[in-house]
């Protein structure tokens, strides 16, 4: 039951950062075009600028591959806050920081009650839970729309499961994201990739997903009717690889879709759906997701 609990926390807290990568799945270079056409993942902001970001991520489940039929809901709410400023005067460097919060609840509590925060004895936590210091850089100037993210995640909880609910993992890990799009069609299409790594590293003892690597490749397909509004279809692997005796094995699939719309010059709105259709040790359930981006 133990490693059931970690496997199905490990699923929720992985969907969370799977999800945030939609955000920004759109993007030309044309300066008459809206941000969500223009700053992509692989696109940085210049000089000067600041790119703040607030993801919400809920996860909620019923069902898993540990048995079949219905099982008692657990559900998983991740808050994201990200914010860049440029530096440089080529658009080829981005310094920032990564700030989550998670509220949790388990034993057939409904979704909706991650937002109640009450932290509730064996069935409910919530609290801020990690922080990264984070860059993103352009390797190759002569290539704008290829580029990566480097973050590294420190805990802060002092526990990672108490009274039989799980926060999140208290171990270290170390995240590289490597983001490519490609426009066609009059630019009213656009197919983005990325293939996220994340290390997790540390005693094993500390926390079930330590010395671990966790390899997520992503595609998303996105449509433009117009320049302010976009739909999109994503499908995503994750794949999690034993680095060090943990005996924590995990992987899945998940498709899903969204729209975002740009509200204002500077600010824009997403709102996304995933469904696990298939995995290995992990839970099969869905997310539902909305975030704001400014660009200032």
């Amino acid at each position: 039951m133990k490693n059931f609990k970690f496997c199905l926390a490990a699923a929720a807290l992985l969907v969370a950062q799977l999800n945030v990568n939609a955000q920004d799945d759109q993007g030309t270079d044309a300066p008459a075009q809206s941000n969500i056409q223009q700053y992509t993942p692989s696109k940085l902001i210049g000089k000067g600028q600041w790119d703040l970001k607030w993801f919400n991520n809920l996860y909620t489940q019923t069902e898993s591959t540990f048995s079949d039929g219905k099982e008692p809901r657990q559900s998983f709410f991740t808050s994201t806050l990200e914010a860049y400023t440029g530096v440089g005067t080529n658009k080829r460097w981005n310094i920032g920081a990564i700030v989550e919060f998670r509220s949790n609840v388990v034993n057939d509590r409904s979704a909706l009650d991650v937002f109640k925060f009450d932290g509730e004895e064996g069935s409910a936590r919530s609290g801020l839970t990690s922080i990264a210091p984070s860059v993103k850089f352009v390797p190759i100037a002569s290539v704008s729309n290829f580029s990566i993210q480097s973050s590294f995640f420190f805990p802060l909880v002092d526990n990672e499961t108490e009274n039989g609910v799980f926060l999140d993992q208290k171990g270290y890990t170390w995240q590289n994201r490597f983001f490519y799009d490609y426009s066609f069609a009059s630019r009213k299409w656009q197919l983005f990739s990325e293939i996220n790594s994340e290390l997790n590293f540390g005693d094993a003892a500390d926390s079930f997903a330590n010395n671990s690597l966790r390899l997520t490749p992503g595609v998303f397909l996105s449509y433009f009717p117009s320049a302010k509004f976009t739909v999109l279809a994503l499908a995503q692997h994750s794949q999690l690889i034993d680095t060090g005796g943990t005996e924590f094995s995990q992987d899945f699939t998940a498709l899903g879709g969204g729209v975002k719309y740009q509200l204002t010059k500077a600010l824009n709105i997403e709102a996304l759906y995933t469904n696990f259709v298939r995995g290995t040790d992990t839970g099969l359930g869905e997310t539902f997701n909305i975030g704001l981006r400014g660009i200032f």
